[in-house]
Order: structure tokens, then sequence, then C-alpha cells
């Protein structure tokens, strides 16, 4: 009877304690941290910005399966807001999700969108991580916003040489009226002087611009000019524009002086689905022998980046380039700084300190993440995209990579 009563007692006792174990894991769910992606999904640059909301979802789940497997109390969620590379948009979507309680963001991804974003992040609390913006200009000590790529100074040094190296002397510069395009205009054309080569810096066209009559009767009394200079075989000419390229090349095909030298492109228009979706103008480009640069995926990394590219394509359709990769690594450190941290430093000094350490120590797909002393990627590389047609389809191509 006795032992009866006691293995009663004993059944009880596990009962309960199986139950308060439940109990007790039932209110203990993993706590949800929200990253914000702001990027172009339908405006101009939109390749970029299919593919960085892409990688974005591609790291929550990468990164939650890491996280669960190592029985961690944090998971990630993404949010994507679609900003059109519209500088007002970036604005407006920044605040919605800081006012949310967003501590981390992934872009935006033109240099005019963040310095719009810019003035707002001392109040908001947050990081800033974008993949795309280029300018110099926002080279910032000490401020919450990191960039995942090289800046315009390391990128116009590089296809400087290249245009050099291929035997143009003569170099006609014209941009997008935007901090990212001026800033790659300024720095190609500075460092193209630099080596010896003569520059006619045009002024920038404004960014609503849609009729390029003004700006192709610019270019064309340049190339004049140079090519009585030195001939037709050493001018080129540099544009440093986003997807309103295709209506530039359109009106500048119909030109036989255009179509007689080289030109040469930002990597705001590297992979663009616009330019080879419009035959006219890649026909132009394939006349031109256009090529333009974009930030390098390192062979060495080959084996992270390449499933990268196709999990990302089987979304998108789109081949994602180094700026698209990088949002994927963007998303492990800060999943590294949280899993560091044991969660988001309510202190923004903190986390701002606690992301560094994570970025210069980590080594992704894209390669390390080392930062400089203004939050920048430290270095890179660049591989130079041109335009072909395979039978009746144009695609980008890989026609060589900077030294």
């Amino acid at each position: 009877m006795n032992i009866l009563k006691n293995l009663t007692v004993y059944s009880l006792i596990c009962v309960l304690f199986l139950f308060e174990r439940c109990s007790v894991n039932d209110h203990l769910q993993p706590v949800t941290i929200n990253v914000s992606g702001l990027s172009s999904l339908t405006g101009n640059w939109s390749s970029l910005g299919m593919t960085t909301q892409a990688a974005m979802e591609i790291a929550e789940e990468d990164i939650n399966s890491y996280f669960a497997g190592k029985g961690s109390g944090f998971r990630l969620s993404v949010t994507g807001y679609d900003t059109q590379l519209e500088a007002e948009k970036a604005v407006s979507f920044f605040t919605t999700a800081t006012s949310s309680g967003t501590r981390f963001f992934i872009g935006p991804q033109s240099s005019a969108e963040l310095a719009a974003v810019l003035p707002l992040t001392g109040t908001t609390n947050c990081l800033v991580i974008s993949q795309g913006s280029t300018a110099g200009s926002l080279a910032i000590a000490d401020d919450p916003v990191f960039r995942f790529c090289p800046a315009d100074k390391i990128e116009g040094a590089a296809i400087a040489k290249t245009i050099y190296g291929q035997g143009i002397r003569g170099l006609v510069t014209i941009a997008r009226d935007d901090a990212g395009n001026k800033g790659l205009q300024i720095s190609t054309g500075s460092s193209f002087t630099t080596l010896g080569g003569t520059i006619q810096a045009l002024t920038p066209y404004g960014t609503s611009v849609s009729d390029f009559t003004t700006e192709i009767a610019a270019i064309k009394a340049q190339i004049t000019t140079l090519t009585t200079s030195y001939g037709a075989d050493k001018v080129g000419v540099y544009l440093a524009s986003f997807d309103e390229c295709v209506a530039l090349f359109k009106q500048a095909a119909a030109d036989p002086v255009l179509s007689s030298v080289r030109w040469y492109g930002g990597d705001g228009v590297a992979l663009s689905a616009a330019l080879i979706g419009d035959p006219d103008a890649a026909d132009f480009a394939i006349s031109t022998q256009f090529f333009t640069p974009t930030f390098g995926l390192p062979d060495a990394y080959k084996t992270a980046w390449e499933p990268l590219i196709a999990r990302i394509k089987t979304k998108t359709g789109i081949d994602a380039d180094a700026f698209g990769i990088a949002v994927y690594d963007a998303m492990w450190v800060i999943a590294k700084t949280i899993e560091a941290s044991n969660g988001v430093p309510a202190d923004l000094k903190t986390l701002e300190s606690q992301f560094i350490k994570q970025a210069n120590a980590y080594i992704g797909a894209t390669g390390p993440t080392n930062l400089d002393s203004f939050g920048d990627r430290a270095n890179g590389s660049f591989d130079y995209f041109g335009v072909e047609k395979a039978g009746s389809v144009y695609q980008w191509k890989l026609v060589g990579k900077s030294n």
C-alpha cells in the first residue's frame, strides 16, 4: 500500500513538473528583431532593389536556422520598403520603421537617399547599412551609417586606370545629378587626369530628365573637339547613371559621331535589366563596346557566393552582383552583433562599436568585410560587364576585371 501511495505521489510530481516545464517554455518564445530594407523594387536601379530583398529573405532563413540550431533566444524578420530610388520615400519609410522600433536598416541603396536619411540617424538610435551608396561626401566618421561597398574614390581610380590602359586619352564625362553619380564622375575624372589624360566634364543632368537632346548635343561637341586632338580611337565617353541611360542610348544611337567612340559607365547601370530589355539601347551598348564596373566577387570565395547567386536568381530571375551579395553578408554581421551582445544594446555607441567589431572579424561571401575609419568597406576590386547578343537575346557578359 505504501509502495502504491509512493508511486502515485511520484507520478503526480512528474506530471506537475512536466506541466510546469511546458508552461515555462510556452512563455520563452524567441525574441524577434526586425531588419528593414530600403530599396528600389519598382523604380530606377530596381535590379539591385530586387536582389537586395531576395538576399535579405534568404539571410533571414539561414540565420534563423543558425539561431535555432544553437538554441538562441533570438530570430530575425525582414520588412521591405520600395523607395523607388526617391529620397523623399526613403525618409518617409525610414521614419515609419523607426517609429515601430526598427533598429537595423539595409539600404537605402543610393547616395542621394542616404544623404536624405543621414540627418535622422542621430536621434533614432539605429544602424543604417547601405549596400550601394558610394559618394565620397558621405564618408563620415563616428556616424551610425555603414557602407558595405567601396566608395567612389576606389571605383573611380579603378575604371580610370582601365580606360587609360585601353589607350583612351580624351574622355567626356557626364552624370546624373545625384550624390553617388556625381561623385563617380568627379573621382573618375580626377584619376584619369592624374594618369595624364584630358577630361571634358559636362554639367550633370537633372534626375527627372527623359529627353536627352541637350546632353547629346553637348557630348557630341566635346567628342568632336577631343577627336581633333587625339583621333576617334583615343576618345571615350564616361556616363555615371541609372536606368535612364536607356533613353540616352536610344537617342545617341541615331548619331554616327556618338557611335564612333567607346562608352563606359558607372556601377549604377551594371547588370541593368532595363538596358538589356531594350534592343535599341542594347545595340548601341554593343556597338560602342560599352562596359560598366560593379563591385567584384573574389574567386577565392566562389563556393560561398555562387550558390547565393543561384538562390537569388530563383527568386528574382536576376543574377545578383557583389552589391546584392553584400546584403547577405551585412545581415550576418547584424546577426553576429546580436549574438555577441545577447540582444541589441540599448546604447547606440555600444551598438556601433559591437557592429564594427563583428564586421572587422567577419569573412562572408564577398570576402572580409573590414571597415575603414569612416565605416565604409576598406577595399574592393571590380568586375566589368558588357552587353552581348546571343541569338535574339541580349545579356550581360563578364568582359574583364580591374587591376
